[in-house]
């Protein structure tokens, strides 16, 4: 710091010595340790420094820069001087501002010799400052503050006097600012208090209204604080919760995983929306779902009553129940309704056929009987048809997988489906490069395919265009989910037309079995649920994308194949059925006399020697001798507890690598492993023709 000092005019006023010095800074002490207030702080300040040093004035006030401007709250004054309590501007006192912008003390002895105060000197002198100390307090290399000195006569101020000045304007400015800084604290702890007073009302208030259960409980479940919430849903009173541990409310059935969830607590993981169930007074049962969270060797939890919620999802899923139920009737009834009516046709065909062959027999005429056997074989193919259709849909027919290139498939295909779409549509095959294989049933995967051809022809009458198209499809989750199928690899076929298209609420439908929007005669109503049952029983799905006017694509989605084997080669046209070796002897289980004597008699015409049993414990028995046994074909649904697949298994006990042939009127999918059989182990869907059943005996003995 330095000092900008005006010429020296005479002494005036009494000596200053170190005695007066000492006991004024002891008495400054004093009065800081009795003061609060920072105001108080300087006026003691001051008042010390003007009755030690004889002045007429001295005060504190504090600084703005900007403006030039001091503040004054309040000086002392001796007797006969006025305050300049107030805003006063530097410059209307001369220009000494600068030196005091410096950091510099600006000391005027005489203002009217002064050059900085020279012109303004008669302003000095009525506010009794001719002479005067100005002191700056600095702080971060700021003017903040100043103490003054003022004295209505010129006087000299010595050095010893202006390092008391500064002695006690550095005890003041630190005395100040602490008071200052204590004062704000105070401030701001009141308005901190006042503040944690308003939230703790707020918490309270929250705490009493909310309906939410809140609650503060130890690790070892006890509650320490719960709101009013618990008392309202419980019944209990809230001594009467906190006096037991909580556990004592819950639900015997909760009870191992509240534990669990505890422990979980207990190692310091948070508990989210977990639900168990707590005893009310009157001893119902309520719902209650918590998150919860450990801190500090407490649990904090927010408990909500979802019992009204579970109660009406539980109403909710029963009525969804009941109206699947009520929907599954209807189709049922639908079902029973479409399937009476086509086997009472197909029956009345077969019965009226045989009748008038009984009767043309009887009469001794035979010229016709030819006609009418025609007749009741093709009712008969029919309705095995139908029940193949059936068992499709309800993905119980008998499927004999194979691993089978489609591409392959769909192109031998190709002239069949250009005879049976006619000149007026157009076929276009597009097979894709490097297309997977697939295990699956080769000749349903044909009859789905021509299934969805027929329909895309009958949905163009004035004709259009036909695409069958085949591709590899990497399905992720989600895109695998949105079909209903297990994330993987699959083979995509589609069929689309350039037809009328469908309404969505005929593709809701599609599936349903019976259901059509052909014209009377002119469709079962079995074809496309044919295929979604062939689908979902290879692992597959079936989807259809069509909008009305813009034609339909119908895409099958089948499995990749990843495991060995060849892909079955392209079947041959039946020729005349093959004759048994000599000795080859054919066991025959089935509970049906009359199938079990068409397949013996069949049987015998090709030459194999036939053995018959009723039940699976006679054809053990046979089984268990040394008669000589080639084949065994045997039904699977069996009496006497022996079901055909386990008299099968029992034989190869018996006789390692015995061949075996399952003929069912279903695939009994959990008996036949669902089509995965043991080699040697295959199947034949009743009925059938004899001569498939000669040929698949002789390739079953030759292999």
């Amino acid at each position: 710091m330095t000092v900008s000092l005006s010429p020296r005019p005479e002494p005036d006023g009494p000596a200053f010595d170190a005695h007066a010095q000492q006991a004024a800074l002891l008495r400054l002490s004093d009065q800081f340790r009795a003061l609060d207030g920072a105001i108080d702080l300087a006026y003691a300040a001051a008042e010390i420094l003007g009755t030690t040093l004889g002045i007429s004035r001295a005060g504190y006030g504090t600084i703005d820069p900007a403006t030039e401007t001091i503040t004054v709250e309040r000086d002392w004054n001796a007797p006969g001087i006025s305050s300049l309590a107030g805003v006063l501007h530097f410059r209307d006192y001369g220009s000494y501002i600068d030196d005091l912008k410096r950091g510099d003390t600006a000391v005027v002895g005489d203002s009217r010799v002064d050059p900085r105060t020279a012109s303004t000197s008669s302003v000095l002198e009525a506010i009794s400052a001719r002479s005067f100390v100005n002191m700056p307090v600095t702080e971060q290399g700021g003017f903040v503050a100043l103490l003054y000195l003022n004295h209505a006569e010129a006087r000299t101020w010595s050095d010893a006097e202006l390092a008391f000045i500064r002695e006690v304007a550095d005890r003041t400015r630190d005395a100040v600012e602490r008071r200052r800084a204590e004062d704000e604290l105070r401030r701001l702890n009141a308005t901190l208090s006042a503040e944690v007073q308003q939230r703790t009302a707020e918490r309270d208030a929250l705490w009493e209204a909310t309906p939410d259960l809140l609650s503060v409980a130890t690790l070892d479940g006890s509650l320490v604080e719960i709101n009013p919430a618990w008392q309202k849903v419980l019944g209990w009173s809230i001594d009467e919760l906190k006096a037991v541990p909580f556990a004592t409310f819950i639900h015997p059935d909760d009870a191992d995983r509240t534990a669990a969830a505890m422990s979980r607590l207990g190692a310091g993981e948070p508990v989210f929306d977990f639900a168990n169930r707590y005893r009310r007074k009157d001893g119902a049962y309520r719902w209650l779902n918590w998150n919860a969270v450990p801190r500090g060797g407490l649990i904090y939890a927010v408990v909500r009553d979802v019992t009204d919620a579970r109660e009406q999802e539980d109403a909710l899923r029963r009525t969804e129940d009941a109206l699947r139920q009520a929907q599954k009737m209807e189709a049922v009834g639908q079902l029973t309704g479409g399937i009476a009516h086509d086997f009472n046709n197909l029956l009345a065909g077969i019965s009226g056929s045989l009748e008038v062959i009984q009767m043309r027999l009887a009469q001794g005429r035979s010229a016709d009987v030819e006609r009418y056997l025609a007749a009741a074989q093709s009712s008969a193919k029919r309705a095995a048809s139908l029940t193949h259709r059936l068992l499709a849909f309800s993905r119980r027919q008998t499927l004999t997988p194979t691993v089978t290139e489609i591409n392959r498939l769909v192109v031998g295909m190709d002239e069949l489906v250009h005879r049976s779409m006619g000149p007026s549509i157009e076929v276009e095959i597009v097979t894709a490069a490097g297309l997977w294989t697939s295990c699956i049933d080769a000749n349903q995967l044909e009859n789905a395919l021509l299934n969805l051809c027929i329909n895309a022809r009958d949905a163009m009458p004035e004709g259009g265009k036909l695409t069958i198209e085949t591709g590899n499809r990497w399905m992720d989750e989600r895109v695998a989910r949105e079909r209903d199928l297990p994330a993987g690899q699959y083979i995509s076929l589609c069929v689309s037309d350039t037809g009328t298209g469908m309404a969505k609420a005929v593709i809701e439908r599609a599936f349903d079995p019976f259901y059509t929007t052909k014209p009377i005669g002119q469709g079962t109503g079995l074809g496309l649920s044919m295929v979604y049952g062939f689908a979902r029983q290879s692992g597959g799905q079936v989807r259809i994308y069509s909008e009305v006017g813009d034609g339909t694509m119908v895409c099958i989605y089948l499995p990749r194949h990843r495991g060995e084997g060849e892909p079955e080669p392209l079947k041959q046209e039946p020729g005349e059925p093959a004759q048994a070796r000599d000795g080859e002897t054919v066991l025959v289980v089935d509970d049906e006399p009359t199938v079990r004597m068409l397949v013996v008699d069949a049987l015998d015409d090709l030459g194999y020697v036939a053995i018959e049993a009723s039940d699976g414990a006679a054809g053990l028995a046979i089984l268990r001798s040394d008669t000589r046994i080639d084949l065994l074909v045997t039904d699977v649904g069996l009496p006497g507890g022996m079901n055909g697949r386990q008299l099968a298994d029992a034989a190869r006990g018996e006789r390692p690598g015995l061949k075996v042939l399952f003929i069912t009127g279903y695939a009994e999918n959990a008996v036949l492993s669902h089509g995965h059989l043991d080699p040697g182990m295959h199947v034949l869907t009743k009925p059938f023709a004899m001569d498939v059943l000669g040929d698949r005996i002789r390739d079953l003995i030759g292999a």
